[in-house]
């Protein structure tokens, strides 16, 4: 696990500017704690490489930039490829020599192998850096899911890319501001989509993409894309004519497929952990781990002081079931004060996940044991886990009760619902789903899962930043939808949360968070054979009723307690709507202050004001909204404006 750094020249007739190792070492300095142990430069006429090593596989050797045996093949990456020794053993049977037993040196071997194509033989998170010296041609490519960050901009005629935003900032060509649009696309999502940024003229590689710059032109597009039509099954296997198999088949396929996808990504040469939170996803993942580990398997949860919120006793339940050696921390309002104090010193793009404090105290908490840990990351949306799923179909019943009922009815009696500050109350629940039910389908998704719909932002945001900026936010979302071939609402959902939420929500939440600290998370979930097997399968299978999750539970029905597989669904969820009325509430007025916001000039202070009256005062529950307010201000006061 690491981070890259670089740039390339986009016009090789012009000498370039500022190219030297020193802002080189200068960009890497920046991504220290995604690497730790090493660093690698590499610079000639036209391209400057660079990385920060965190070391996992080949602890003695495995140094980058690698090469090719001729050294015109150059790579850096961040990352891991779990296959790296199949495909060496297959290269080497090709005449290719290695240097060295780590999993980056088959990128350069590979690419001389099959160019561009190399991509389809990775299974793996990376986001890596290839300098093709001969053909004076760069690539620069993203994991299929996104697990592994990527940012890129264009500045004097320099194509410049890293692994985080604040990396760009510190080479002396990078001048840039906010980006409005992206930003009501953060307001509306709780985070910014790829290729968008906070930032203007700073791009995100989306997931499942490569870069190609050849020639002073730029070349951008998809490699791979999930298909959910065919099944991707073993047809031997099948008792079927039309070769779908039973829920006995797909249960036993998905077994193997899932406890393969865990042993793969158990390989590493420093301590190994498992990141328990006592759900299904997590508590598979641990199951099958301990069926490959030689040694006891160390897992690792956190809890919460309110009960609600508390599933600590979820996890120690599976972890006595495994037999595992369990560790276990505690995330109080002190704790997450103390963590939000530091969030704007490092979370260079605002991301209003609130389970981002408890990520990074589990993260800080497991590094002391282990650097490698394994996650349940990508199990709802592949298997449709999420309760929205279901709710779009809730929606359908609730659009054929006659519009007079509804608004005359019904919404007022959710509307003046008692205000809960429990995780996920009934109340909090039914008004989200009530006010989101007047939307297309998707608009009413990301309106159930983020924070302002566009109604609010036009309370919210000053008429100047209105006039300047696009309301069509969820426009990207519904142009994704052009490009799969899922057929359902559910599964475009799934589609949609895939290349969305899981990419630049939850990915990016674990990365900032486990890679603050040096610690690497993998997602056995999002095992791409994993993934193409679940599409396929027919959706009752994966949403059985308001049962989400079914085939995968029937997977491991074997593997884990009852309890756990027939518990509802919780979420890594923080209370944070207690926390604003008590020990964040002066936090919340000092970044929120009237004062503050005028001087800014992007919010209405008077919405502002009135969000943060109703929510003390019991009216409403704003606590999402003023979160994402909060995070907003904690990155533009601690890092935006420090780095301009």
């Amino acid at each position: 696990m690491c981070g890259i750094a670089g740039w390339a020249n986009l016009d090789s007739k012009k000498p370039l500017q500022n190219h030297s190792e020193a802002v080189l070492h200068s960009m890497c300095n920046q991504i220290i704690h995604r690497g730790p142990d090493s660093e690698g430069l590499w610079l000639d006429e036209s391209v400057a490489l660079g990385m920060r090593r965190l070391s996992i596989i080949d602890l003695h050797t495995g140094e980058q930039p690698v090469y090719s045996e001729d050294r015109k093949i150059i790579a850096v990456m961040n990352g891991e490829i779990y296959n790296f020794r199949e495909i060496r053993q297959s290269l080497e049977k090709r005449g290719h020599r290695f240097e060295t037993q780590t999993d980056t040196e088959v990128l350069p071997h590979l690419y001389e192998e099959y160019g561009e194509e190399l991509i389809e033989h990775l299974n793996g998170m990376f986001a890596f850096a290839l300098w093709d010296l001969r053909k004076k041609k760069l690539l620069i490519a993203r994991d299929r899911f996104g697990e592994k960050p990527l940012y890129y901009g264009f500045f004097d005629e320099k194509f410049i890319f890293a692994s985080e935003p604040k990396v760009l900032l510190e080479n002396p060509h990078v001048k840039t501001e906010i980006n409005l649009d992206a930003f009501r696309q953060y307001l509306s999502f709780d985070y910014v989509p790829a290729p968008n940024s906070i930032y203007k003229n700073i791009f995100k590689l989306p997931a499942a993409h490569l870069l190609i710059l050849e020639n002073g032109e730029i070349e951008t597009r998809r490699y791979w894309n999930l298909t959910w039509q065919k099944p991707a099954i073993d047809s031997s296997q099948s008792s079927a004519t039309n070769q779908t198999p039973t829920i006995k088949e797909a249960s036993e396929q998905l077994k193997e497929l899932l406890a393969d996808s865990v042993r793969m990504r158990l390989v590493s040469d420093v301590p190994l952990g498992i990141l328990l939170s006592g759900g299904v996803d997590s508590s598979a993942i641990a199951a099958f781990a301990t069926q490959f580990s030689n040694e006891k398997v160390k897992t690792f949860s956190i809890g919460f002081e309110e009960d609600s919120f508390d599933e600590s006793k979820f996890a120690r339940e599976v972890a006595a079931h495994l037999g595992t050696e369990h560790y276990e921390d505690k995330l109080s309002v002190e704790k997450a004060a103390d963590l939000i104090s530091e969030i704007g010193g490092w979370l260079d793009e605002p991301m209003s996940d609130g389970s981002l404090l408890p990520t990074l105290l589990l993260s800080r908490f497991v590094k002391k044991y282990v650097t490698v840990a394994l996650g349940g990351d990508g199990g709802d949306e592949i298997f449709a886990g999420y309760p929205m799923y279901y709710g779009h179909r809730m929606a359908r019943v609730y659009d054929s009760i006659p519009r007079f009922l509804r608004s005359s009815l019904i919404e007022p009696i959710v509307n003046n619902l008692p205000v809960s500050t429990k995780n996920l109350s009934f109340d909090y629940k039914a008004k989200r789903f009530v006010a989101a039910s007047k939307y297309d389908l998707v608009t009413r998704h990301h309106s159930w899962f983020g924070s302002f719909s566009i109604d609010q932002q036009n309370n919210l945001l000053t008429r100047d930043v209105l006039a300047n900026t696009s309301s069509n936010i969820y426009r990207g979302a519904k142009d994704l939808l052009k490009i799969t071939d899922a057929q359902n609402e559910i599964e475009q959902m799934q589609f949609l949360d895939m290349n969305f939420y899981l990419a630049e929500d939850i990915l990016t939440k674990v990365d900032r968070a486990s890679m603050a600290v040096s610690l690497e998370v993998r997602a056995p979930f999002l095992d791409p054979r994993v993934a193409e097997f679940a599409a396929g399968l027919p959706p009752e299978y994966k949403l059985k009723g308001n049962k989400g999750k079914y085939i995968l539970k029937k997977a491991v029905a074997d593997l884990l307690p009852k309890s756990i597989l027939q518990r509802p669904k919780k979420g890594f969820g923080i209370p944070i709507a207690g926390w604003l009325k008590g020990r964040l509430n002066p936090l919340m007025h000092d970044l929120l202050a009237p004062e503050r916001l005028k001087n800014q000039g992007l919010f209405n202070v008077g919405f502002v004001q009135k969000l943060i009256k109703e929510h003390e005062q019991n009216i409403a529950s704003h606590h999402k909204q003023l979160w994402t307010l909060l995070v907003f201000q904690l990155w533009y006061e601690n890092f935006f404006l420090k780095n301009r």
